[in-house]
């Protein structure tokens, strides 16, 4: 009998990593670029003839009418994107992720509605599962020995040589993608990296601010749609893409519209200040300006660690193929920074 069929919309054809994924199915990549009756003729028969398929979606790239099709056709659905522990290298340069995310309700950046990220943060029982948080408490302190991050093409330095000896109050803005989904989907107002830049020199007068770009507009494969150099006179910027890790050291406040590195700089301690509403604000860690009313819980730094890279996002060895988990995760990402690294 053959394997129960996997349809993957919005899929570019570099990511065959999918097949490793999802070893016990036919994996089947739909083309991208589509007539928009394409879907309605051809696809949506395909979707029906068997009834173990099953369907991801790469964020909102499939077809706009496909999630509710499956629905009504009883398919199961999920949306896809990178995990909160890529790579050693970007995903713009086709590297394959060692984590992913999958959501039947939305993308979990996605503030306007809820997702399955946001249901575990809003319901889950955190005081029946001590083991859960004792997990995350060791989870999160051996990320942060191994200075790891989301992605971890940035080499590693004394930061005293780029920001100098520390004087005053230190401020980093986190630079995003502009075009980036996370902030289309997550802030409720158009906001620029130079507009929070200025909005983190205005209310921080005499703070050092410090601004570090994208590493995907540093490395060119990303457009700077506010040019940088137009608030070099209210803050220091960063020309060379260094370790989050590093970046975040004598750090006192960080300002980010929706960024991961929000997060990164709270498991630090470091005070966060959020434009938009990512995953993490709205319960009790953040200082959010963009409020969230089906956020009204509070909790600690681990639950939410626990929630994101525990209970939600799924790892991958990339080099046995196996399902693992997070602490697994940690050192293999580890050793193959290493290697790069050399």
């Amino acid at each position: 009998m053959s394997a129960p069929p996997l349809f993957l919309f919005g899929f570019t054809k570099w990511k065959t990593f999918v097949h490793d994924w999802f070893p016990h199915n036919e994996v089947r990549f739909v083309r991208i670029r589509q007539w928009p009756f394409e879907f309605e003729l051809y696809w949506k028969k395909q979707l029906l003839k068997d009834p173990r398929t099953k369907v991801l979606a790469w964020q909102y790239k499939g077809p706009p009418n496909l999630k509710e099709f499956c629905a009504r056709h009883a398919i199961p659905f999920q949306f896809v994107e990178d995990g909160f522990l890529r790579s050693v290298a970007l995903g713009a340069l086709r590297v394959p992720p060692l984590s992913l995310a999958f959501d039947s309700q939305d993308m979990y950046f996605n503030a306007r509605g809820p997702t399955d990220l946001e249901n575990i943060l809003r319901t889950y029982d955190f005081d029946s599962d001590k083991r859960l948080l004792e997990r995350a408490a060791a989870a999160r302190e051996q990320l942060l020995a191994s200075r790891l991050s989301k992605y971890n093409s940035g080499r590693s330095l004394d930061i005293t040589s780029i920001y100098g000896a520390k004087k005053k109050k230190r401020v980093l803005v986190i630079g995003q993608v502009e075009r980036d989904a996370s902030i289309t989907y997550g802030c409720s107002k158009k906001v620029t990296n130079n507009d929070l830049v200025r909005l983190a020199a205005s209310e921080n007068p005499d703070a050092q601010i410090i601004y570090k770009p994208h590493p995907e507009v540093l490395e060119g494969t990303a457009e700077a749609k506010s040019n940088p150099e137009l608030v070099r006179n209210i803050a220091f910027i960063l020309k060379q893409d260094i370790s989050l890790a590093d970046a975040l050291e004598t750090i006192d406040h960080v300002y980010t519209i929706t960024s991961l590195s929000g997060f990164e700089a709270l498991l630090r301690g470091i005070e966060v200040t959020t434009i938009g509403c990512p995953f993490y604000s709205g319960w009790g860690l953040t200082d959010d300006r963009q409020p969230n009313a089906r956020r009204n819980r509070k909790l600690t730094i681990d639950q939410v660690f626990a929630s994101a890279y525990i209970l939600y996002a799924k790892y991958l060895d990339p080099r046995t193929k196996a399902p693992i988990e997070i602490e697994q995760a940690l050192d293999v990402l580890a050793k193959m920074r290493t290697e790069v690294r050399g």
